[in-house]
């Protein structure tokens, strides 16, 4: 019988906020570069108000939701559950999501006072992106936000590594794969950041368990994780953890290991200005691929020529028309 959803992500809410800065401006304000950090709400206004804000582009975002997104942009169905608040951010970003094709928990009438996260996305000059995340009400994100007949109706599940930060994102991470596991569901995880697997690196053991059906991660990442000084240790050694897994090099493409051997998948040599969302757009092109019947290595090509042009332009993710134009390209090739 087919599931109702192709893929269901929990993750946190963040109004991204993406804008252009320059070194010095992260060195004047003491910001750790091409890293996502957590900072609390009067550090991220003080920032905020250091950078021209009318220049900025403002979309619903967060690391998984810009995966689900893609699943829905390619033409899956997707469903994400979250936690904003009652607030202006919040209901933008609760009409930017459905107006993706994304269903979700969020309504209008189970909105909790608060503040909507957000996460200032400062790219630099040389395409890198750095990260200033104030989480807002996303971290109380915990099991009650977990919807579990819409759980149940989906092919993956697909939890973001950030969750990890925070005891109550951990628990809500453990319980969405345990219900998976039980109705057979699979399980989707990314690391998220190198900074999720070295600071968080016993929660997230926990979270991986026995093993994932799926692990998305880069190289550094990768090695942190395995405690392994090369790709080659690394590979082997996430066996161990999960079934199958995808690890991103950047512009040297991807790995894939499919459950028996490894697939290399080439790179789309582009003029990178924006790297901000390359890995979120490859997860979920790479989940679209593999829940509409196409194989691990046809999956995988599709998601680099997706996260190619992502990293083309400013902002995380494509628009619908380039996601279409990506699958013709590969249909047609």
């Amino acid at each position: 019988m087919s599931k109702k959803y192709n893929v269901f992500g929990i993750g946190n809410a963040l109004v991204d906020i993406v804008t252009e800065v320059n070194d010095q401006f992260l060195n004047d304000h003491n910001i750790e570069k091409g890293l996502m950090t957590l900072v609390d709400e009067e550090n991220q206004t003080r920032i905020s108000q250091a950078i021209n804000m009318n220049n900025s582009n403002k979309q619903c975002g967060g690391s998984a939701a810009n995966s689900i997104i893609a699943v829905s942009q390619f033409g899956g169905s997707s469903y994400y559950s979250c936690k904003v608040a009652n607030d202006e951010l919040g209901h933008f970003y609760m009409k930017d999501l459905k107006a993706n094709g994304v269903e979700t928990n969020l309504h209008e009438d189970n909105l909790e006072s608060g503040i909507t996260g957000k996460c200032l996305v400062m790219t630099s000059e040389d395409a890198s992106r750095t990260m200033n995340t104030f989480l807002g009400i996303t971290s109380n994100y915990s099991v009650s936000e977990i919807k579990e007949e819409a759980l149940k109706d989906s092919e993956y599940l697909y939890i973001e590594g950030y969750l990890v930060t925070s005891e109550n994102g951990q628990n809500a991470m453990k319980h969405a794969k345990k219900l998976a596991e039980e109705n057979g569901v699979k399980t989707a995880l990314t690391f998220s950041d190198p900074s999720m697997v070295k600071y968080f690196k016993d929660p997230m053991q926990e979270v991986v368990g026995a093993s994932v059906d799926l692990l998305f991660c880069n190289e550094e990442e990768a090695m942190l994780y395995t405690e392994t000084n090369n790709l080659a240790e690394a590979r082997e050694a996430l066996k161990k953890d999960a079934k199958r897994f995808v690890i991103t090099l950047g512009e040297n493409g991807a790995i894939i290991f499919d459950g028996d051997t490894f697939i290399d998948i080439e790179p789309y040599k582009v003029q990178a200005i924006d790297t901000n969302g390359a890995g979120d757009s490859f997860a979920g092109a790479f989940l679209y691929g593999i829940t509409n019947g196409h194989s691990f290595a046809d999956a995988g090509k599709l998601a680099s020529l997706a996260s190619s042009k992502v990293v083309t332009q400013f902002g995380p993710r494509l628009e619908w028309h380039q996601a279409k134009e990506i699958l013709n390209k590969l249909t047609q090739g």
